[in-house]
């Protein structure tokens, strides 16, 4: 997959494309179908299977407010969409002269003159150009206007609830990670450098690694069943990961401390990706270290559980040929 991150980096033989356009923070399950039907498209017509998204999000830009914490950042969007079948992503640098783009300048410029667009599929809510004044019958306009058609894909409901990203940053703020997994179609996760911690958990407690992450959105203080990933090598150890503040020892800052199921083999890992599984329970002050130590024994003992079952499902998948 190519990744393009301005106009003017791409080629003036780009394309002919399928394109899809949109922030796709989280890239979930109604993203997927949307990638699908691109690559559906281009694989039926000859086209190009791209994506174009934005970096900054636009709403930093005009309406920095309002702007939601993010799941992902414009690379790891860039790998999940790879996973589709999308050979091209362009991260348009999202800029304010960009948003003053009225909505048949923002075609003109990008979707006909650069990606030489054949085919674009979008989601029914749609909106494009200044102000957002571009809907999807205005871009079906513009299509037959400048050669390209348009496909609205629908959205994806669950229980009878859209999919979106906002809803899934609600799910994950709130600590209901399962959920969000499955909307997602895969764990939440963060990703972040081994820190030193407060040197008590070794003496009082349990060891545990800990992570400082540039992540934006961080789960509900609380403890939760996780998968640690070494980065860059993929070691991986079942694990149980606190996130809060620690108020048995008092703390003021806000930690994320990872205690690993199974011994840490070989050199020490310099950073960590954690994949949220399974909330366990609130954070809450012990009156002694002895008792958190205790409840933390607990807490192993049912996430131990909890990776026993989901190995024995595992297995009774079928197996590929």
């Amino acid at each position: 997959m190519r990744v393009w991150r301005r106009l003017e980096e791409l080629p003036p033989d780009f394309g002919p494309s399928s394109v899809t356009i949109g922030n796709f923070d989280g890239v979930h399950v109604g993203h997927r179908r949307i990638m699908r039907r691109v690559r559906e498209v281009a694989s039926a017509r000859g086209l190009e299977p791209t994506v174009l998204t934005f970096d900054p999000h636009p709403s930093r830009v005009v309406a920095p407010k309002r702007s939601p914490r993010l799941m992902t950042t414009p690379e790891q969007r860039a790998a999940l969409v790879a996973e589709e079948g999308i050979r091209h992503v362009l991260i348009l640098p999202f800029t304010g002269q960009v948003a003053h783009w009225p909505p048949e300048e923002f075609v003109r410029r990008v979707l006909v003159e650069k990606l030489h667009a054949r085919a674009v599929l979008v989601g029914d809510n749609f909106r494009f150009g200044h102000k957002q004044a571009g809907n999807t019958v205005m871009l079906a306009e513009l299509g037959r206007r400048y050669g390209f058609t348009t496909e609205i894909v629908p959205a994806v409901r669950v229980r009878d609830r859209v999919v979106s990203s906002s809803v899934i940053r609600a799910l994950v703020e709130s600590g209901n990670v399962s959920q969000a997994a499955r909307l997602l179609t895969r764990p939440y996760t963060l990703e972040g450098n081994v820190v030193p911690g407060y040197g008590v958990g070794g003496r009082l407690t349990v060891p545990t690694l800990n992570l400082a992450t540039a992540g934006e959105l961080l789960p509900a203080s609380g403890v939760y069943i996780t998968r640690t990933t070494a980065v860059p090598d993929d070691r991986q150890w079942p694990s149980i990961t606190n996130v809060g503040y620690r108020p048995t020892f008092d703390g003021r800052r806000l930690s994320i401390e990872t205690y690993l199921l199974e011994p840490l083999e070989g050199p020490d890992p310099a950073r960590l990706r954690l994949a949220f599984l399974h909330r366990l329970r609130d954070e809450r002050r012990f009156d002694a270290p002895e008792a958190l130590r205790e409840q933390i024994l607990r807490d192993v003992a049912r996430a131990e559980t909890y990776f026993r079952r989901a190995a024995k499902w595992t297995r009774c998948l079928p197996q590929p040929a």
